[in-house]
């Protein structure tokens, strides 16, 4: 009996400590493949190593360290109203432009940013449309700075002339040297390298919207590296870079165009470009205007023959830009919204009463966004007109917006007749703010009640604000089914043709 209890218990503590060694033998080697596993990971990364570590700036990490804080030590923060979007900088050896560019990067004291992309045109290939770094991470003395990948795959995803290409950032310094301002600056940040390839084409609009489209809201900042004037003389250089510097400051591109073309044709000894990367701070400006910037402002200007010693007879110039505005998926303060509920009012009844518009100014930032917007009227909870524009399709800032579309959904909905003055009394207002469009590839990544969606096909074209949904009670296919026979003049599951482009975006809906 007792050899029997013995034996079982032997048996049993035997059977504990085979299942205590398989737990601990499957455990130890799972362990050992996932170290196996981030070993190999981290050898896969891509490491894009400095190439101009040494020569543009130090390459040892002290020695830069403390070269780039007394630049931005030396460096004026400016005060402005609205939020740091986007930035010129320039990206010559340090001891030429460096305290232009650290001017520029100071202004991001205190800033919270996720993402830097960062522009330029390549110094030293030739090709067709735009590259992008697009994983991996950059290099420098102070340390690696990781490619936002998720982002960087989102951009090239838009269109075929965005490609993914390492090759052409492998040799070029111009985002490179940015770098090291950016990591002394900043506290953890990503970026996306985009390198134009200097041939004719449309590439800069075509990543401009690619951006636009996927930095809705967030704390992504946009940086062109760009170098003004090559080698004219001094005082011929500051006469040519304000020229410059004057058109990048209107936010239009067509000035911007102009300028260059008319200072071409003065034919200036020794110039050799007006701007280096001309691609990079065109897509600035046109990422910049989409998000609805309100102020852009000279931060500093120098050119090489500035330094001690400077050769005067022939230099180059260096601006530093700072593009400022407010986040386009802020909301607007309780005032904001009321504002804009009085300019709709106010348009109408004006309208309907003397046929002109009332006088109105409007000084505050948010409300002098390019922003996107649709009004609706409602007479007794009946629709009674809505018309609308979106983000990028209008160069008037929001609160104009709102006037336009407000006069238009009273007068010139061609499902209503115009409103009459005697109706004044019972219309009520209602304003959608937008976001930029965003296109995407799977219906089903639409969030009913949060996403607008519009749809094309062709010449056809139907739009349904996020309202839509929750004033129906749709289910999604119903709600998309509706918008493609209802609005768009197309086959009621015309969202499942893949020759249909789908695009979301939000707003923000204010009502009386």
């Amino acid at each position: 009996m007792k050899e029997g209890i013995l034996t079982a218990g032997i048996s049993f503590i035997l059977m504990v400590a085979i299942l205590i060694g398989g737990v601990w033998f499957l455990t130890h080697n799972v362990n050992k493949e996932e170290a196996k596993m981030n070993t190999q990971d981290n050898q896969n990364k891509k490491v894009r190593e400095p190439v101009v570590a040494g020569q543009y700036y130090p390459a040892d990490g002290e020695v830069l360290a403390k070269q780039v804080d007394g630049f931005l030590t030396g460096a004026e923060k400016v005060k402005m109203e609205g939020k740091i979007l986007g930035l010129l900088a320039p990206h010559a050896g340090y001891e030429f432009s460096g305290q232009v560019a650290a001017t520029a990067f100071a202004q991001l004291a205190g800033e919270n940013i996720e993402t830097v992309i960062l522009l330029g045109n390549s110094h030293h290939q030739y090709f067709e449309g735009a590259a992008v770094y697009s994983e991996g991470s950059f290099k420098t003395p102070l340390g690696e700075t990781e490619v936002d990948a998720d982002l960087a795959k989102k951009i090239i995803s838009y269109n075929s002339a965005i490609k993914a290409d390492d090759g052409p950032h492998d040799v070029e310094q111009i985002l490179e040297v940015e770098i090291p301002f950016l990591q002394q600056t900043l506290k953890k940040f990503k970026i996306v390298p985009i390198l134009f390839g200097n041939t004719p084409g449309n590439a800069a609009e075509i990543v401009a919207q690619a951006i636009s489209q996927h930095i809705n809201g967030k704390n992504i900042l946009v940086v062109a590296s760009s170098d003004m004037s090559h080698y004219p003389p001094y005082e011929k250089a500051k006469y040519v870079d304000k020229k410059t510097s004057e058109a990048i400051l209107t936010g239009e591109v067509k000035n911007l165009e102009t300028a260059i073309t008319q200072l071409e044709r003065e034919q200036i000894a020794n110039t050799q470009t007006f701007l280096c990367s001309a691609d990079a701070v065109k897509t600035l400006m046109l990422v910049m205007k989409n998000l609805g910037v309100v102020d852009i402002k000279l931060l500093k200007y120098a050119n090489s023959g500035d330094i001690a010693g400077g050769d005067r007879s022939q230099v180059v110039g260096y601006g530093a830009i700072g593009f400022y505005g407010r986040r386009v998926a802020e909301e607007l303060s309780a005032a904001e919204q009321a504002r804009l509920i009085n300019i709709a009012r106010q348009t109408v009844e004006a309208y309907a009463a003397v046929g002109r518009a009332p006088s109105v100014e409007e000084k505050s930032v948010a409300l002098n966004q390019k922003l996107g917007a649709f009004v609706t009227l409602k007479k007794s909870d009946q629709l009674r007109g809505c018309i609308g524009v979106f983000t990028g399709e209008s160069s008037l800032p929001l609160w104009q917006t709102v006037a336009e579309m407000a006069k238009a959904a009273a007068f010139s909905d061609p499902r209503f007749s115009p409103v009459k003055a005697d109706e004044l009394k019972d219309l009520e207002y209602e304003v959608s703010v937008l976001s930029p469009l965003e296109q995407i590839n799977d219906w089903r990544k639409i969030e009913l009640g949060k996403h607008g969606v519009e749809i094309k096909k062709g010449s056809n074209s139907g739009v349904f604000l996020p309202q839509v949904a929750t004033e129906t009670g749709w289910d999604l296919e119903t709600f998309l089914g509706q918008l493609c026979s209802q609005k768009a003049g197309l086959p009621w599951d015309c969202w499942k043709d893949k020759e249909t482009d789908i695009y979301t975006f939000t707003a923000q809906i204010i009502s009386e």
